[in-house]
């Protein structure tokens, strides 16, 4: 039996290191099914962030299919998502550096077949029917305020003069596209459409058109959506009825369109869409025509169903994951990315006639001891306005420690991005780092988050930098009364929109010691100016129309009041972030050397908008662990290399 030591919190020595983190660690997306073959997209940090697509045949051999020199990956809307095909063991994907689209044959080199400059390709499907792709096309060409986004279909029968295949505009118009899909019988197309100043999750209008014999479109019409209602994901049942998610009662809910008329296949306070930040979401799909996959989402937890569809019957799957996402099917069998409380992430095959489970590949190879794992406590709090906020409680654990009578533990308050995303309770490995260590963490599903209807959703509506930040402030008192944190020592970190979250907490409240930034907005007239086209007029519906309401817009930047400032902050920023330009972070940081405040200026060289290299990610977090030591006081177990803090006295 190990010897329990005694020993502060955040001193506590922790096997979950940052190099068991990265090493062995991927991110996995993306699961396309092709005949008995399974295709998923593996992220690997220890290969510079490549995107590679890996194929699982039916005896369970895995190999890579993208060569080392490529990277499966598109850049439309910068978040890209969806970007490799499957037809047959041929495998058509988007590549990264030059953002052309390859066919990679079994055994061969890849070669492009669309190589015009200027071109970014996603969402990318197969038609049959007539032998071409299906996809989602920005143009970054020409003189453009913007790019250009349209519906497009590449031949794959004939080729134009210059040796590309030709290209063929679908559906236009519109300032954005998403989610083709094809009836089995490849006679008709269905899309997704909408238009600044809407983010999908506001408003799409469902279309369909009907597909000719030379793979034109023709007799295109919109059948369901507009402003205020969110379509997510159309799918053709095998028997070529349209199913499609829709919030139009409040929740993303199930309904299919049958004789021209939107019938409800399933209602309940439950969340079977999500927020498509990404191309090729999937929450549901066809075993076979009568019986139909899926997950929902109720109070930030995922559970696995079918649902008879000539009854609309649903029956819970018991599974062991909480977390579930990128959902496929075919006879016989559901593929999805799962994981849990206890468990990573990991590509999950499921039976659907014997309902076991198989393990097809675990996002880290390296199995944590459930003596240092933090069992999350799903808490719902009182806010602001009378209201309640929702969050993951984790309370400090280690096996091996305790803390000296009369000890609090610190508090790490987690703002996600988004800000329309949401925090799960599947095993983060990164969370764990700081539990085992004697930190705990809440992780706040504020009011704007995904997962408790679009009412919550939309509470953030002009209300950005407030109800988040008020929900965030809230947690960790409520934290402190209720689970005997350190008041001394609250801690609120967050990336991208979490980060803005975390500085305007900082600026706007006092309660707080220390924040963490990653490459977070600072300056919201900057970031309207600035930001690609996706998010373009996203900060419409957040804060309010620009210029016009300017005002609002540097009331709530903190950027603009940073004499408000009064605890040390550590800034974490990819000096190629197109998203949140580096400028944001950096003129934070020379207000805190201004002020003589403790700071703390990590940049990396190659990085976007989001760590994807292996050293970066286990140096931010190992910098970030550093910093609250030496902001807070505690002995750090772990030799870690320093990171410089300015003005640091002591």
């Amino acid at each position: 039996m190990t010897n329990i030591k005694t020993a502060p919190y955040g001193s506590w020595q922790s096997p979950i290191s940052s190099d068991l983190i990265v090493s062995e660690s991927v991110k996995l997306s993306d699961i396309v099914l092709d005949g008995d073959d399974i295709y998923w997209i593996e992220m690997r940090p220890s290969e510079g962030g490549r995107n590679i697509i890996v194929r699982c045949t039916s005896d369970g051999q895995r190999a890579d299919i993208t060569p080392p020199d490529f990277n499966a990956r598109t850049r439309v809307h910068e978040y890209g998502g969806r970007s490799f095909a499957v037809n047959q063991a041929n495998v058509y994907f988007s590549n990264f550096s030059d953002q052309r689209i390859y066919l990679q044959q079994p055994k061969a080199v890849p070669s492009a077949i669309v190589t015009d400059k200027g071109l970014y390709f996603a969402d990318i499907i197969v038609d049959r029917l007539h032998p071409g792709l299906i996809c989602v096309c920005e143009d970054h060409g020409g003189q453009r305020a913007e790019p250009e986004n349209r519906l497009i279909r590449v031949d794959l029968a004939e080729r134009g003069e210059t040796g590309d295949r030709q290209i063929t505009a679908l559906a236009w118009g519109s300032d954005f596209y998403a989610s083709p899909c094809l009836s089995p019988d490849g006679s008709q197309l269905a899309w997704l459409s909408w238009n600044h100043p809407n983010m999908p999750w506001d408003g799409t209008e469902l279309w369909i058109g009907t597909i000719g014999q030379d793979g034109t479109l023709s007799k295109s019409e919109k059948v369901a959506g507009g402003r205020h209602e969110s379509i997510f994901q159309p799918q053709w049942s095998p028997d070529a009825t349209l199913f499609f998610v829709s919030d139009r009662t409040g929740w993303w809910n199930l309904y299919r369109r049958r004789e021209n008329e939107i019938q409800p296949v399933v209602e309940m306070d439950a969340e079977f869409g999500m927020p498509q930040w990404l191309f090729g979401m999937s929450t549901y799909a066809f075993e076979s025509a009568q019986r139909l996959i899926c997950t929902y989402t109720q109070n930030g937890r995922w559970q696995l169903a079918e649902i008879d569809v000539a009854t609309g019957q649903l029956d819970v799957i018991e599974t062991p994951y909480t977390g579930i996402a990128y959902l496929q099917a075919s006879p016989g069998r559901a593929v999805f990315v799962g994981g849990s409380a206890t468990e990573p992430t990991a590509i999950v095959k499921l039976d659907t006639s014997t309902q076991t489970l198989e393990v097809l590949r675990r996002s880290n190879r390296n199995e944590i001891d459930s003596g240092y794992i933090s069992i999350p406590r799903t808490i719902e709090f009182p806010t602001s306005q009378g209201q309640t906020a929702h969050a993951f409680f984790y309370p400090p654990q280690n096996k091996n420690y305790q803390a000296p009578k009369g000890d609090r533990p610190p508090l790490i308050v987690i703002s996600h991005g988004g800000p329309t995303a949401a925090a799960t309770d599947s095993l983060n490995p990164s969370i764990q780092y700081w539990t085992s260590r004697g930190i705990a963490v809440l992780d706040v599903n504020y009011g704007g988050s995904t997962g408790y209807g679009r009412a919550y959703r939309q509470r953030l509506s002009g209300k950005w930098g407030v109800v988040d930040t008020h929900d965030c402030v809230n947690g960790a008192k409520y934290s402190v009364e209720t689970f005997g944190i350190d008041p001394n020592r609250l801690v609120i970190r967050g990336s991208s929109a979490g980060g803005y979250t975390t500085l305007c907490a900082l600026v706007f409240h006092a309660v707080f010691k220390a924040g963490a930034s990653y490459y977070g907005v600072s300056d919201l007239e900057a970031l309207v100016q600035e930001t690609h086209k996706f998010e373009a007029r996203y900060l419409d519906q957040l804060v309010g129309p620009y210029p016009e309401r300017k005002d609002l817009y540097i009331a709530r930047s903190p950027i603009h009041h940073g004499e408000n400032l009064t605890c040390p902050v550590i800034f974490f920023q990819g000096l190629e972030d197109k998203v949140v330009p580096p400028d944001q972070a950096e003129r934070m940081v020379d207000i805190l050397k201004g002020k003589n405040l403790p700071v703390a200026y990590v940049a990396f060289e190659k990085e976007q908008h989001g760590f994807r290299m292996a050293h970066n990610i286990k140096q931010a977090l190992d910098a970030e662990l550093y910093f609250y030591s030496r902001i807070f006081g505690f002995q750090l177990a772990d030799d870690i290399e320093p990171v410089e803090i300015e003005n640091l006295r002591n």
